[in-house]
């Protein structure tokens, strides 16, 4: 346990070094607070810091860098973070001008993080636990063919072609249609196939063609993610003239980005921060990963984050995630017609273990 003293250098020098990406000397520390203290006990407590891990030099006379353990001390000492009121209204606005399309929606999120945390932002679509029929459309194309037109709580969207066996009029899908919807309206694919309602053949083939495409969806893995603001990790320091980029850039161009970053326990819906080698994945140890959930519990969930250098603004970072979590969990209730979950926007600590 580091004394308030020696908690406060260190939380100067994690400043310092965020800000100007260059070792921190301890005249550097004399400058920045006001302390009472003579710079030789300064010294001695940078020392003491080293020593038990909280910071590193690269070599005996350079300034001090943080270490991930010095990045977590600073981490958990922030509270009450959020973004600055003039830029929540900014947040609001920019949503309001964007039509009710969550694809449009997810886009803008990826845009706005990026740009005010500076570093890479990762949105995912929200993903349901069961699909759930909202809407049935049907569309007369040729004499036995018609298009299947399937809408999904939460504004997805399905299409599929279907052929019959004898010829069927509009008059007729708009009828079958009408009944399907009164019937299986607001139902998931188990609860209808336990609905038992008597059908037509013509009927039955529909709803075993609705059963399939809600199966799919509820078997598909992947999530649709939005990436933005890789222009700003390429210009970190850290990154400049290196390959340590280039892994991270394999992760996104195979898809995996997303499955590798999210930590155990993310359903706590707080934002929570992995550092360094807290990753669990070792292609991103150089990294650190603040993440959140927004969405519906247990019904429609996404993930939002922002991946970096260790060297982040975290305070900046955290306050940005937890107001666009926030902001789009807001949204995805409308869609579902639900009220916003509570406990959003909070810094979570993550378990580590």
């Amino acid at each position: 346990m580091l004394s308030p003293r020696t908690g406060t250098i260190l939380k100067s020098i994690v400043g310092q070094y965020i800000t100007r990406a260059i070792p921190v000397p301890s005249q550097s520390i004399t400058n920045d607070y006001e302390l009472g203290v003579s710079p030789a006990t300064i010294r001695n407590e940078m020392a003491r810091l080293e020593q038990e891990g909280y910071i590193t030099r690269p070599y005996p006379s350079a300034g001090s860098i943080p270490s991930d353990k010095g990045y977590r001390y600073y981490v958990d000492s922030l509270t009450d973070i959020e973004l600055p009121l003039a830029e929540q209204r900014l947040v609001n606005h920019l949503f309001h001008q964007v039509e009710g399309d969550l694809e449009k929606w997810l886009s803008l999120a990826a845009t706005i993080i990026a740009k005010l945390a500076q570093n890479m932002a990762v949105v995912a679509k929200p993903k349901s636990a069961d699909s759930q029929f909202k809407h049935l459309e049907l569309v007369a194309l040729q004499d036995s063919l018609a298009l299947v037109v399937l809408v999904l709580r939460g504004a997805r969207v399905k299409q599929q072609l279907i052929t019959f066996d004898r010829v069927i009029t509009q008059t007729e899908l708009t009828a079958i249609a009408n009944k399907l919807n009164a019937a299986y309206a607001g139902l998931t694919r188990p609860q209808i196939l336990a609905k038992g309602i008597g059908l037509s053949p013509t009927e039955q083939q529909l709803t075993d063609c609705l059963l399939e495409i809600m199966q799919a969806e509820d078997e598909r893995e992947d999530e649709e993610t939005y990436l933005d603001g890789w222009h700003f990790m390429l210009n970190q320091p850290e990154f400049v003239h290196s390959h340590r980029i280039l892994a991270l850039m394999e992760l996104v161009e195979h898809r995996n980005l997303l499955r590798i970053i999210v930590p155990p326990g993310l359903a706590s819906y707080g934002v929570q921060v992995v550092i360094g080698k807290e990753n669990k994945a070792e292609v991103i140890r150089d990294y650190s990963v603040v993440i959140s959930q927004y969405g519906l519990p247990n019904e429609a969930a996404g993930t939002i984050g922002v991946v970096g250098p260790t060297r982040m603004p975290y305070a900046r970072v955290i306050s940005t995630v937890a107001c666009l979590s926030s902001v789009l969990s807001t949204l995805v209730a409308e869609l579902y017609g639900r009220e916003t979950p509570t406990r959003l926007g909070k810094h979570e600590p993550i378990d580590k273990e």
